[in-house]
């Protein structure tokens, strides 16, 4: 009676063991590649439940899911000769689960290698603005160089690589800082100048106005007038009136090289725009540009001269000294 009761026990264990090995389970994000001693049988299986032989054969299940792995941060030269230190992050997966558990011992250890030389590669073929100013395009050339001998013999597929942080030198930080200043203060010294170009406009335009209407100028004065006096202060300068100026101006004698246009019919700067100005500009650069035109010289009139001889002779330019001597030695001699 003990002996069944052993023998019932035994079975029972058995049963078990046996049950235990011949039903697995597969999850969804799973497969499971079954080998019957030692060879891999058929397809992998999907997910559920599958029962395989007790003795001879063995389930390794695969991860299906995509994994994001961390790479070291590499150190290495740009193609402009500045050392950085570049790190990022990769996102693959298995697509082949048969290649992936035969091919490669250990397929993490093994993308993780590849990530760090491909990513020291890809920084000694680039240039610093490239990797600071162009994550995209790195990153599309970075995941194209790890998954080319990845996803064919390996089975493995590179979804994805970012890069994360680019850490420059001290100095080039500098460097960097400075170069950002200067050009922030390039923009500010251009929109400096443009706002006293069209100032400058402005203030001509209405010097223009005022020149045309006396009486604008004068509320203009009495209107600083106003403004001085508003801030209390002890003194107050008032300028010779205008009008006055004029009056002393006409008693002024003028000549004709200090006549002068009427104010309203010379124009202002004001009332011309950028074109215009570029085009007297234009202009002058090709009439300063274009030969300039000597006039002819007339010729010099010959003048008779009396030699010693009593004969005439012809010369240019002025009398010589020499040649009107001996006259007057024959003069001398014939009194």
């Amino acid at each position: 009676m003990v002996a069944l009761v052993v023998i019932l026990v035994v079975l029972v264990v058995a049963g078990l063991i046996t049950a235990s090995r011949s039903f697995k389970i597969v999850q969804q994000y799973e497969q499971g590649i079954i080998f019957r001693f030692g060879k891999v049988l058929g397809k992998p299986r999907g997910a559920g439940l599958t029962v395989i032989r007790p003795f001879g054969d063995r389930m390794q299940k695969i991860n299906m899911q995509i994994v994001a792995m961390a790479v070291p941060a590499q150190d290495g030269i740009t193609r402009d000769n500045v050392t950085v230190r570049v790190d990022a992050v990769v996102y693959f997966r298995v697509v082949d689960p048969i290649k992936a558990t035969i091919n490669v011992q250990n397929y993490m250890f093994a993308i993780s290698q590849q990530a760090q030389t491909s990513l020291r590669s890809i920084i000694g073929q680039s240039e610093m603005d490239q990797l600071l100013a162009e994550r995209d395009s790195v990153n599309r050339e970075l995941r194209r160089i790890i998954d080319e001998p990845t996803e064919g013999p390996w089975g493995i597929r590179v979804e994805r690589v970012e890069i994360k942080d680019v850490s420059l030198p001290e100095s080039m930080k500098r460097s960097m800082s400075r170069q950002a200043e200067a050009e922030r203060e390039r923009r500010a010294r251009i929109i400096t100048a443009d706002g006293e170009y069209q100032a400058s406009k402005r203030l001509a335009a209405a010097a223009n106005v005022m020149a045309r209407d006396p009486a604008a100028l004068q509320l203009r004065l009495l209107q600083t007038v106003v403004e001085v006096a508003a801030e209390r202060n002890s003194t107050l300068v008032m300028p010779v009136p205008v009008e006055l100026l004029r009056f002393f101006d006409k008693f002024t004698p003028t000549t004709p090289a200090d006549d002068r246009k009427p104010a309203a019919d010379s124009a202002s700067l004001a009332d011309f725009s950028n074109e215009d100005v570029a085009e007297t500009q234009a202009g002058a650069e090709i009439t300063s540009g274009a030969p300039l035109e000597i006039p002819e010289v007339p010729p010099i009139p010959q003048v008779p001269i009396q030699a010693s001889n009593g004969q005439l002779a012809a010369a240019t330019g002025p009398v010589p000294n020499e040649v009107a001597r001996p006259n007057d030695d024959a003069a001398d001699s014939g009194a």
